[in-house]
């Protein structure tokens, strides 16, 4: 089961509708791992046939990033262009349909609405996020937005320390916490790498988005699957939410 398409099935019916809805739920939380689910098919789904069900649910990390661009002027446009080319999904949100390229790569998702905030919350956990409007009204709207979500693997920011400044203030002004915006990098991208230019700004925060993905894989333990011993241990065994707790563990 992935985020939008699902393949092969466990029978159909009430069950696999609701084996479909628990998989896109843990994808949507972010959760990986392993975890058991009893379905009475009668009492529960209204199934005729009757009887039980115990379905295993593994969810496995996708391997490209997911990321989230907000703006399509001329430094939107330039780390498109270099973003595309990593394995990753790119979701391109803009308020101006004649901004975006009339052509994109096959990994870029180009969204137009008059509401880029709502956008967020359309993302997984874990996501990159980058903000680069063409209003700084829009810019604080969607980073608080982001902020609220407190998921996010990256939050990015372009602007000078003066406009950090003024949307610190406009933060404390709300009554949020420091440390509610202090996972904001702006001005995005690595110092490392200076100039103003758009390709210069786009390479910057490219970079530091590669380097923090990088960071990320090392950070993640490595994913197996259940053996067919363990399974059938856990499957035999008459206490689903003890089979869990083994399982999480």
């Amino acid at each position: 089961v992935g985020a939008e398409r699902s393949y092969c099935t466990i029978g159909g019916g009430h069950l696999e509708l609701k084996a479909i809805e628990v998989s896109r739920n843990m994808l949507k939380d972010g959760f990986t791992g392993q975890k058991f689910e009893h379905f009475p098919l009668g009492a529960k789904l209204g199934q005729c046939c009757g009887g039980g069900v115990t379905l295993l649910f593994e969810s496995f990390t996708a391997v490209k990033l997911n990321i989230m661009l907000f703006g399509a002027g001329h430094v939107g446009k330039a780390l498109a262009g270099i973003l595309q080319e990593l394995p990753c999904k790119l979701h391109w949100v803009d308020s101006r349909a004649n901004e975006f390229p009339k052509i994109t790569a096959a990994n870029i998702v180009k969204t137009v609405t008059d509401e880029p905030a709502d956008m967020v919350s359309t993302m997984p956990a874990g996501s990159y996020f980058i903000v680069m409007t063409h209003q700084h009204a829009l810019d604080f709207a969607i980073t608080e937005a982001i902020l609220k979500r407190n998921n996010a693997r990256y939050v990015g920011l372009i602007g000078s320390t003066t406009k950090w400044r003024q949307f610190q203030m406009r933060f404390e002004h709300r009554q949020y916490p420091p440390q509610f915006y202090s996972a904001v990098r702006c001005p995005a991208g690595l110092q490392a790498v200076p100039g103003k230019s758009p390709i210069e700004v786009a390479v910057s925060i490219a970079a530091e988005i590669i380097a923090d993905n990088n960071q990320n894989k090392s950070d993640r333990p490595m994913q197996q699957g259940i053996s067919w011993k363990m399974l059938r241990k856990y499957l035999t065994n008459t206490n689903p939410t003890q089979s869990n707790e083994e399982l999480n563990t």
